[in-house]
Formats: structure tokens, C-alpha cells, sequence
């Protein structure tokens, strides 16, 4: 039977234009199977390239969508890679510096590399440095590098001998910095400014624990300090009978280096008072004697040529076993002093072995600390037959001696006319 002839269809023709024209069409092996016969067979096959035109359009989409994925996993892994490649250099970097710091002598010395042997830069902190008298340079690039100063002694040596003319160190302590040059150290060290000094002044006349004050005052070192350090006086070489380190504190000015202690200060002073002593050619044996007296001389006159006048009154009256009625030595032992150059009844009769106005002689000790006139007018006292004197003006120190108690009696109301013009003056 002959088929009939397809009819002029417009939707048919529509498709099969549409599959001609598309132009992400994928390419379809040629088919075996016959052209459509019939229009029910063309609206089949139709159909059929519709479903394949689908599922390859979801095939598309589905590997676009899965492209997307792929991209971002590189990144992450291409971002871990760099993240693992730094952590690689900063253990190798670190493992590095830790062999360096461990083994730095050894690598230098296997590649022949010579290590530095001055620090660089101004150094830090603070360093206190002592230069002894008599150090050499060689003793003072060892202290500098013990100290932690210098990094090498060669480093101060070299730059001692780069200075012109000759450097010239003086004794004290100075203050440096931490790992500083050695050019650094030895500028330092010649400029006083870096010198560290603690100054006190002990006055002539002052008493023990005045002078344990100002040393406190001075050094920073607590005043209990000082009167432990004095407990035994005989540590510090003085005359073994001596019942205190009363009058063995020599006044002067003083110049102490930092690092010293209560005990090292105290013999310092006693060293002084052995060579003012030692001058004035007193005896070993006659050291606490001549002390007590220039004490008491210290404590009464007022006026450098009494001092001699004050230690022939001293001497005359002990050469006839006469007391020596001296209030500096009545108000030595009071514990209710004032300051009125008048003793107080009780000071007067206060029964302690160094008030002269209770005991015959002197006192038991010194009463305070003499200085050098003092001790050369106790071994050579003026020519005089004067067993008194009294001090009339208290601004002016005029001083009054004399031979009898008519005469005393006669200076001494000349002192109390003067303290009635003038009671705020010390009366």
C-alpha cells in the first residue's frame, strides 16, 4: 500500500527548521533510522529529539555548576600550600638562629669568621664601676669587662691607646651603662660628671650620734647601721681601753664611694683621727688621753688661740688634783640637754663617769670629736698659770681667764650681763 504524501504542516516544518538553525545543538551522528512517513511518526520523532535536546542541556548545566566547586577547592589548597610554605621558613629561620646562638663560637671558628670584640651602640641600664688607686689600664679593662661593660679587655685596651695624649684615671666609682662601646666606657670614665660621689661633713666638736646622723643623712645608710657597726670599737684599731668610738670619728670633709658599707665608713673616720694623731706626734700609748682632752678643749673654746689657754687651764688644774668643773662635760651625760650654755642642776650633779664637776681628773672618755687644734693644744698647751676661764661674749667667743675665784666670779656675772641684753643668743 502505497503511503500517503505528508501534508503541508506548519508545526511539522517549524521543527524541523528549529533543529536546522540551533546553534548549541550538539552534533548527532547520522541515524539509520528512515525520514518520518508519516505525521505521526514525525510528531515521535519530534518528541524524541526534544527529550535528547533536554537531558543535554541539564548535562551542560550540571557541569557548569560542578566547575564552580572545583575552582574554590584550588584556592583553599593553594592558600594552605603558602601558609605550610611559611611555616617551613619561619622553622627553618628559627632553627637557624637557635643553632647560631647555641653553636656561634664553633660556626665562626669552622668558617674562619672572626667575632666582634666591642658591643655597638650606647648600652642600657646602669653599671657602677670602681677605679682603685693605682689601677692600670689592664686592671681597669678587666674590671670593665667583668662587670659586663665592655664585651672584651682587647676592645678598652685598643681604644686606651687611640687616646692622645695619655688617658689619666682618677680613684672613685663611676657610673657606666650595660654592653656599651669600649670608646663609650672610656669617655665615661674620664669625665667627672659620671664620678659618683656621696659627701658629708663632720664638724669639729660634734658628738657620736650626731655624726651617725649626718653620715645617714649622707649615704643613705640607716643610723642603726652605724651604731651596730660600732658595738665593738676595738674592730677598728683603736686603744683597747676605750669605753666607746667617741672621739675617734675625726672631722672633715668626706668624699664616699656608693658601695661602701656603715663598717668601712666608721674606719675610714678612725683611720683619719690616727693620722691627725700620728702628726701631732702623739704616743700610741697617750691616743685616748690626748683625745679626751682636745675633746673637752674642742667643746669649751671658742676662738683658735683659746684652745692652747683652754688646755693649760686643763693641765694646771689636774696638777694640782683640782676638778676640772667643765660643763661641756656635766651636759655630756644629761639626758635633759638644752640649749643654754648653762648646765642644769641635775646635769651638775649627775653621777656618770664623765662629769668633771662629780670626779676628779677627766672624763672617762672623750665627749666628742676634736679636730686638729684641738689635739695640738692637748700636746703643747699655752704658758699660763690660769686654773679659770669663762667665755663673756657668746657672739664674739671673747673669752676671759684667770687665776682666782675673785677674778672668775667677776668674768662670770660679765656673762650673765650679756645673756640679760642678749636671752635668745644661747643663754
Amino acid at each position: 500500500m502505497t503511503p500517503e504524501p505528508p501534508q503541508g504542516d506548519d508545526s511539522f516544518d517549524a521543527i524541523l527548521s528549529s533543529k536546522r538553525e540551533e546553534p548549541n545543538a550538539p552534533a548527532t551522528p547520522p541515524s539509520s533510522a528512515s525520514a518520518p512517513t508519516s505525521r505521526r511518526e514525525a510528531r515521535e520523532q519530534a518528541e524524541r529529539a526534544a527529550a535528547a535536546s533536554t537531558r543535554s542541556s541539564r548535562r551542560a548545566a550540571s557541569s557548569r555548576e560542578s566547575a564552580y566547586p572545583r575552582r574554590e577547592k584550588g584556592r583553599h589548597r593553594g592558600l594552605i600550600a603558602s601558609i605550610v610554605t611559611l611555616v617551613l621558613l619561619a622553622g627553618i629561620a628559627g632553627g637557624g638562629l637557635y643553632v647560631w646562638n647555641t653553636f656561634e663560637p664553633q660556626i665562626r671558628s669552622v668558617m674562619g669568621w672572626e667575632e666582634p670584640i666591642d658591643y655597638e651602640g650606647p648600652g642600657s641600664g646602669e653599671v657602677l664601676v670602681s677605679i682603685a688607686s693605682g689601677d692600670t689600664g689592664q686592671d681597669i679593662a678587666r674590671t670593665l669587662k667583668t662587670r659586663g661593660v665592655t664585651k672584651t679587655v682587647d676592645a678598652f685596651l685598643e681604644a686606651l691607646l687611640d687616646e692622645t695624649p695619655e688617658p689619666v684615671f682618677h680613684p672613685g666609682v663611676y657610673s657606666l651603662k650595660k654592653e656599651m662601646t669600649a670608646k663609650g666606657a672610656l669617655t665615661a670614665l674620664l669625665d667627672p660628671e659620671s664620678k659618683v660621689e656621696r659627701t658629708v661633713l663632720v664638724r669639729e666638736g660634734m658628738k657620736g650620734a650626731d655624726i651617725f646622723a649626718e653620715l645617714s643623712a649622707g649615704t643613705d645608710i640607716p643610723v642603726a647601721e652605724f651604731e651596730a657597726a660600732v658595738v665593738d670599737p676595738t674592730i677598728y684599731g683603736i686603744t683597747p681601753t676605750a669605753p666607746s668610738i667617741e672621739g675617734w670619728l675625726f672631722p672633715a670633709l668626706y668624699t664616699f664611694d656608693p658601695d661602701l658599707s656603715a663598717q668601712e665608713i666608721i674606719q675610714v673616720l678612725v683611720d683619719r683621727t690616727v693620722t691627725a694623731l700620728d702628726a701631732a706626734a702623739v704616743p700610741v700609748e697617750d691616743r685616748e688621753r690626748i683625745l679626751t682632752i682636745a675633746s673637752v678643749i674642742e667643746r669649751e673654746a671658742r676662738i683658735p688661740d683659746d684652745f692652747y689657754k683652754v688646755s693649760r687651764v686643763i693641765q694646771n688644774r689636774l696638777a694640782v688634783n683640782m676638778k676640772l668643773e667643765m660643763d661641756s662635760t656635766a651636759q655630756y651625760g644629761d639626758t635633759t640637754k638644752t640649749d643654754s650654755v648653762w648646765s642644769t642642776q641635775a646635769a651638775l650633779e649627775s653621777d656618770n663617769p664623765w662629769n668633771t664637776y662629780q670626779r676628779t681628773g677627766l672624763p672617762v672618755g672623750p665627749i666628742a670629736s676634736p679636730g686638729d687644734t684641738a689635739i695640738a693644744a692637748a700636746m703643747v698647751p699655752a704658758e699660763g698659770s690660769w686654773l679659770f676661764f669663762v667665755t663673756v661674749n657668746l657672739d664674739t667667743g671673747e673669752t676671759v681667764f684667770t687665776n682666782t675665784v675673785e677674778e672668775h666670779e667677776a668674768a662670770v656675772q660679765l656673762l650673765k650681763t650679756w645673756c640679760a641684753e642678749n636671752p635668745d643668743k644661747g643663754c
